[in-house]
């Protein structure tokens, strides 16, 4: 299994999970042709993509599926709220498909499980995904608070994307208003570097060998501070790969 990540931030967010002949977006948050060119690096078109995973409904994560769908019948995939949500946005009610957190789904060749997040849209999830030989990655960013389902979905996963998203003092100091202050940094926001850190380490600590750091933000974070505090907790754990999100890229790829 490869989890290639396409996009990840507040601009947008966007990667590919493949697994022989299964090919899962992980959310829409590029335009359309983004997202078609970052297929095509990888050899791949929309129409071989398997479904669409859709964490939750703000825009930087459903940008491009507007076009998507409109070409497309791209099967997409979300929690029964986080699915109403998008019903009521786009015409694509023929196309969606529910997935209940209480189970696992199977999707092609890849079983899919959502995790519940804290977040400020309904229905927000992560994903769970796991390859028939048993390996396994996991997909865990926008949360305001980590859950013990949250750290119950990430533990035994071989590879995972957590959220870094801001430095307390970067956030209190900067220039964003004070209410959007308290949201990022609320329980239904954005998990700080430390929160995040932790959640590397229990992955860590479970197996993983790569974590990728995910969901920085430009104005309240740098790659230097999440990765300062990720590699302080993880030191003395086995050896594990820390590894960036790019806001855009070609693609990072990591074999699962």
């Amino acid at each position: 299994m490869r989890l290639t990540i396409f996009a990840s931030g507040s601009t947008g967010n966007c990667a590919l999970v493949s697994q022989g002949d299964t090919h899962l977006l992980l959310d829409a948050g590029l335009s359309a042709r983004r997202i078609t060119a970052a297929l095509s690096g990888c050899g791949l078109t929309p129409g071989d993509l398997s479904g669409c995973l859709i964490t939750h409904t703000h825009a930087d994560h459903i940008a491009g599926l507007a076009t998507l769908t409109k070409h497309y019948s791209l099967p997409l995939y979300a929690t029964p709220p986080a699915g109403r949500q998008l019903a009521y946005r786009l015409p694509v009610d023929h196309l969606l498909h529910p997935l209940e957190p209480s189970g696992s789904h199977a999707i092609g060749s890849i079983t899919v499980r959502p995790i519940p997040t804290s977040h400020d849209a309904p229905g927000s999830a992560g994903y769970r995904l796991t390859a028939p030989d048993g390996r396994s990655a996991c997909l865990i960013t926008d949360l305001g608070v980590i859950t013990p389902e949250v750290e119950e979905g990430i533990c035994g996963v071989d590879a995972a994307m957590i959220e870094c998203n801001h430095d307390p003092d970067c956030l209190q100091n900067g220039p964003y208003p004070y209410y959007l202050k308290a949201r990022i940094a609320g329980p239904q926001g954005h998990l700080s570097n430390a929160d995040g850190a932790r959640l590397c380490a229990l992955c860590a600590e479970s197996g993983a060998h790569t974590v990728v750091l995910a969901h920085l933000s430009r104005e309240n974070n740098s790659p230097a501070l999440a990765r300062a505090a990720v590699s302080q907790a993880v030191e003395g754990l086995q050896s594990v790969r820390l590894e960036v999100a790019p806001v855009l890229c070609d693609g990072l790829l990591v074999e699962v």
